[in-house]
């Protein structure tokens, strides 16, 4: 079974950092495109940050030039460098896992709050 756990959240001044991590376990890791999606309250689900295999990075408009998103395939892990925080940017954060092999999957965590406030 496929389980994708975050960690890094928290509350955050504006103009701060945070580190996000999502970590897959039950599948091979180095099989899945990964992603980071947030939702902020009374908002739709929007795409953050994804990173393929190959370790190619596409990032949101609204994002880009502040956070950067890696993976360490050894580690089954990814993470989410979030600096110049701003409050627009206070949502749950959610790790997403998706994958063509063995008839495609897609996979979602239960989310990490970020909270941008002073």
């Amino acid at each position: 079974q496929v389980q994708l756990v975050e960690s890094g959240g928290g509350l955050v001044q504006p103009g701060g950092s945070l580190r996000l991590s999502c970590a897959l376990s039950g599948s091979a890791f180095n099989r899945y495109v990964m992603g980071w999606y947030r939702q902020a309250p009374g908002k739709e689900r929007e795409l953050v940050a994804t990173i393929t295999t190959g370790l190619n990075a596409d990032y949101a408009d609204a994002v880009k030039g502040r956070f950067a998103i890696s993976r360490d395939n050894a580690k089954n892990t990814m993470s989410l460098q979030m600096n110049s925080l701003k409050p627009e940017d206070t949502a749950l954060y959610v790790c997403n896992a998706q994958t063509t092999a063995w008839g495609g999957h897609n996979y979602w965590g239960q989310g990490t709050q970020v909270t941008v406030s002073s």
